[in-house]
């Protein structure tokens, strides 16, 4: 599915949710954006336009979104959750100088990976930490 031509009020109904403004543009946000956000963020920039936007709106949105399964959920560090809302497999990069979490795209079938053969696997989450590329050429 490509994000960039999505019709989301057409795509909330589809998966099953009331398409309330405010929902729109929580997920318009995730799409348009691509930043992996706290609640937090997307709360703080919403919050300009939607004067009466909580943060527990925010909170129960993303819980739908996860629950339908239209978004991800990203846990590189334990006190920090963030959302993607492209759901195809893949990994993600967490800089740990500039904090930027980046997608980084895998295919999973040329990993070798043994030992579940015998398993049902309903989720995988691929993370790296380190260093971006940006901040390397700032720190030469």
């Amino acid at each position: 599915m490509e994000l960039s031509n999505l019709n989301i009020e057409k795509y909330l109904k589809q998966n099953g949710i009331k398409p309330s403004y405010q929902r729109i543009k929580i997920f318009e946000y995730l799409v348009k954006h691509r930043n992996h956000p706290t609640v937090d963020i997307i709360y703080q920039e919403l919050v300009k336009n939607i004067p009466t936007l909580s943060k527990t709106t925010v909170y129960n949105t993303l819980k739908l979104f996860l629950e339908k399964r239209i978004i991800q959920l990203i846990v590189i560090e334990e006190n920090e959750t963030r959302y993607d809302a492209d759901i195809t497999t893949h990994a993600h990069f967490k800089c740990e100088k500039c904090g930027r979490v980046y997608d980084i795209r895998v295919d999973l079938t040329e990993m070798k990976i043994e030992g579940l053969k015998t398993f049902q696997v309903k989720e995988n989450h691929i993370y790296f930490k380190g260093i971006c590329e940006k901040c390397l050429k700032e720190n030469k």
